[in-house]
Formats: structure tokens, sequence, C-alpha cells
């Protein structure tokens, strides 16, 4: 287990102590967040606000994971390498949309579909990957099984399980890049997420079908490949995040962009899917998934009444702006939300092992 302190420890304080050398070479630049004119007001005092801090997240949190391995000489595991492998192509393409973005003066960079594209390309690569590279189990690190807190009986194929995967990372890579949009919200609420796949990780090592001797316990172990080392990755990732917010909490000194928030929704949604708790990241993720659905419902709901509204702007942090919210306020509140959401998704994990 002191891989998990080692990497999370080395990754919080290389993002803590880089993020301002970051900050300072991205200003001397001029390298600043567009901010949209249709957005609320107050959001127009974060023009020209150093962005692309996304990329000291990604560099913090692969450093703290591999030094973990180098110092203590543990094997890197495929599953490991292939979430890493997802994140990097993600985080391409988030450095991609911020770039456009600074060249250009605009708040748009990638198009809508270029920006899909992109995310599918990657996540197919993932999938395809994940479905190979067998351990001495037989195991891979991606399951052809559909999971919820583990694998269940229901077999989809591998055809069907690369177009899932491709639907989980997408929907968790635009559902935190959706809830990127005030100061310190997105990295807070992944901290919290991304500390329940530590436990959910450690838990399913501890009680892997290779380890277990109890009949108890081998009527109920977990079938996942290098749980273990997945639960290092994500600690090096939470460790990341939690240096990166130091700077990132309000009034941010820098955002973390595309490349931040792609690259961490697709490393939650690498973790959901490597450790077999696929739809248990609709509660480990639920924030995400609440701001993901009130675009889904706003532009629905737009269409089908000819121009009606049912918030008055989406994502749903820019609603309670608009009602006269504090940033500071709706920020504390929507982490409350993420951290009980967090809770009654690894209650929904424990509860599972412990029913009859």
């Amino acid at each position: 287990m002191k891989e998990i302190l080692l990497a999370g420890s080395v990754s919080t304080v290389l993002a803590l102590f880089l993020t301002p050398v970051f900050i300072r070479i991205l200003a001397k630049r001029g390298y600043g967040q567009m901010i949209r004119d249709d957005g609320p007001t107050t959001h127009h005092v974060k023009r020209g606000t150093p962005t692309m801090g996304g990329v000291v997240l990604i560099v913090a949190s692969v450093t703290g994971y591999l030094s973990s391995h180098l110092i203590n000489e543990v094997k890197i595991s495929a599953s490991a390498l292939l979430v890493i492998g997802l994140v990097l192509g993600l985080g391409a393409v988030g450095f991609l949309d911020d770039w456009l973005k600074i060249v250009k003066q605009r708040s748009l960079g990638l198009t809508g579909w270029q920006k899909l594209t992109g995310q599918a390309v990657v996540a197919a690569l993932f999938a395809i990957f994940g479905l190979r590279f067998k351990d001495r189990f037989k195991l891979t690190p991606i399951s052809l099984h559909l999971s919820t807190v583990r694998d269940t009986s229901l077999t989809l194929g591998a055809i069907v399980v690369v177009i899932w995967v491709i639907f989980l990372v997408l929907g968790t890579s635009n559902g935190v890049n959706l809830t990127d949009g005030l100061d310190g919200l997105a990295s807070g609420t992944s901290i919290m997420t991304l500390l329940a796949f530590v436990l959910i990780g450690v838990w399913e090592f501890r009680q892997s079908c290779g380890l277990s001797e109890s009949t108890v316990a081998l009527t109920k172990c977990y079938q996942v490949r290098d749980p273990l080392d997945l639960a290092v990755l994500a600690a090096s990732f939470a460790g990341a995040c939690a240096g990166f917010l130091w700077w990132n909490t309000s009034p941010a000194k820098i955002f973390m962009g595309d490349v931040g928030s792609l690259s961490l929704g697709g490393a939650i949604a690498g973790f959901a899917i490597t450790l077999r708790t696929e739809l248990l990241l609709i509660a480990l993720g639920g924030l995400f998934v609440i701001i993901t659905m009130s675009v889904i419902i706003q532009r629905l709901y737009f269409k089908a009444s000819g121009g009606k509204r049912v918030f008055r702007m989406a994502p749903l942090q820019h609603h309670f702006e608009l009602l006269g919210w504090g940033e500071v306020t709706i920020v504390i509140r929507f982490w409350i939300i993420a951290g009980l959401s967090v809770a009654a998704g690894l209650g929904l994990f424990y509860a599972q092992w412990v029913s009859s």
C-alpha cells in the first residue's frame, strides 16, 4: 500500500509547485482563457486567466505513478498503461481545442463534431487494446461483460463492448468538461470520485479471486486485472488534482482547460471500466451526471417548445449564478452533492459484498 501513499504524495507536491511555474510561463506568452460573451457577466473578469493547466495535472499524475514504481521496483501493469494512454489521447484532443482558442482568440476551438470524433477514436483504441493482453489468470484489462458493482453474467461481445466503452468515455469526459465552469468545481469533484476508485481498487485486490482463501470470499471474490495498481494510479490523479486545486480555487490563478477536463473525465471512465464498476459510475460521478442532464434537458426542451428554457442557462451551475448565488457558494454546495453521491456509490459497492 505504500505505493499508493507515495504516488499520491509525489503528484500532489509536483502539481502544487509546478502549477505556479506554468502560470508564469503562460502569462508571459499571453495564453489566457477566452470567455463567452453570452455567459454570466461575472465571468468577464476571468478573461485572460492562464489556461491549459491540465498539462500540469497530466504530468504530475503520470510522474507520481511512475515514481512509486521506480522507487519500490514494482512492475507497471497493462491496465494502468491503458488508462494512461486514454488520458494522454483525450488530453491531446483537449490541448488542440485549447490551442485553437488561444490562436484564434475566441471561445470556440474545435467544432463539436471534431472534438467528439477525436474522443471516439481514442476511446475505441482504448477498448480494442483493453480486450487484449491476458494475464496468467486469462483476464484482460477490459471485460466482455457488463458491470455494475462487479461483472454481471451479461456478455456483450467485442463489438458491443467497444461501442459501450466509447459511450462511457464520451459521456464522462464531456460531463467533466461541462462541470468545469466555476473555479475549483471540476477539480474538487474529481478528487472525491478518484479517491473512491482508490478504495474500490484496494478492496478488490484484498478480495481478489487469486488471493481469497475462505469459502465466503471465493463466492464473492473479484475477477479484476491489476486492481491495486489501478488504485495507485487513481491516487496519483487525486493527488495531482489536490495540488492543482490550491491554485484553481476561487479566484482561480489558472484554469485546467479542455486538456484537463477531457483527460480527467477519461481517467474516471477508464477506472470505472477497468475496475468493473461501469454502471456504478452513475453514482460515483453523480454531479457530472446531473450537470450533463441539465444541458440535455435544456436543449431538448428548447427545440420542442420553440425556444423556451427550463433553466436560465445551462450547464446547471450557471443557472444558479444567474439566480444570484455566489460562485463559492455554488461550488461548495455542489461539492456536497458530489460527496453524497460518492458516498452512495461506495455504499452500493460495499452493500453488494455484505448482502447474502
